[in-house]
């Protein structure tokens, strides 16, 4: 296939959506995705069928059985191989052109080389110590990053290398301290905040079971996923990186976007003073629940 291949052929259908000179930008165009798993492998699967020609991904973890309900990339035949190769094999079997580098869990100590040759960031993990790490050499060497937030509506956030850092807008605990110091108790009270911000500022509380929410709070179970959201969310992270990489004006910040398929409406942050209000209920309800458990 590699002999055959040819971008423009391959792109073609691009046009009309994006022109000639943006898909050139598209192409010679450096992304950088750590995790690869369920909202990363989504991004970056639609990221390379738009053309993107320059990856690095990173991810420590294999496929396994309960991958299968969300992420793209696994398969039966997949699981129990590292998420990299595959992921890797997958994308160049799409693109053979693709210059695509990857790592494993040493990629936390390669920040420094990977980021100024990314300059656009998707977050498709959820270990905060990484994650915080992540943000903060990303402001250093100028990147953008994308995310989204622990919510079960889909969800996405543009975070600028001028903007506050998430770890600062939703009051983290680990604010001004080395990422090394950041215990289990920090990464479940950075899970909390951020808990508070998705309720406050959305409408999610409507659409999972609280019950099983109190137990992913409490640490006695994992978050939970589901196909669409995760999806939906990746693919939303895709849009915000071409925006990004061909310098197109869109409404999404540092504080993102909630989307609710139930109403097919987008929801924003509140604004202040009603935030401060809701918050307060938020965390009285959270803390009840906490008290419960």
């Amino acid at each position: 296939m590699a002999t055959d291949f040819d971008y423009r052929a391959f792109t073609g259908r691009n046009i009309g959506f994006v022109s000639e000179a943006e898909q050139a930008r598209i192409r010679d165009a450096s992304v950088f995705v750590c995790g690869v798993g369920g909202m990363g492998g989504a991004c970056v699967l639609s990221l390379v069928r738009a053309g993107v020609g320059r990856l690095t991904i990173a991810d420590i973890d294999r496929f396994e059985l309960s991958n299968l309900n969300r992420q793209v990339f696994a398969f039966g035949g997949t699981l129990g191989m590292p998420k990299v190769d595959v992921v890797r094999d997958s994308l160049l079997s799409i693109n053979p052109a693709l210059d695509i580098a990857t790592y494993g869990a040493e990629w936390l100590d390669e920040l420094d080389v990977i980021l100024p040759q990314a300059p656009v960031v998707i977050n498709g993990m959820d270990d905060v110590h990484a994650g915080v790490l992540l943000y903060r050499k990303a402001r250093q060497h100028g990147a953008t990053v994308i995310d989204a937030y622990a919510s079960p509506l889909p969800s996405v956030t543009v975070v600028r290398p001028d903007d506050p850092r998430p770890e600062e807008r939703l009051r983290y605990p680990t604010v001004g301290r080395p990422a090394s110091e950041i215990d289990a108790v920090d990464a479940d009270l950075c899970l909390r905040r951020e808990i508070e911000y998705v309720m406050t500022h959305s409408s999610s509380r409507h659409h999972i079971d609280m019950d099983a929410a109190a137990e992913v709070l409490a640490g006695t179970r994992k978050r939970m996923s589901f196909a669409p959201m995760v999806i939906t969310a990746g693919n939303f992270m895709a849009f915000e990186a071409i925006n990004v990489i061909l310098d197109r004006r869109c409404g999404t910040d540092c504080r993102g976007y909630f989307f609710n398929p139930s109403t097919a409406e987008v929801e924003r942050p509140l604004r202040p003073p009603l935030a401060w209000i809701a918050a307060f209920f938020v965390r009285r309800f959270l803390d009840r629940m906490s008290d419960e458990r």
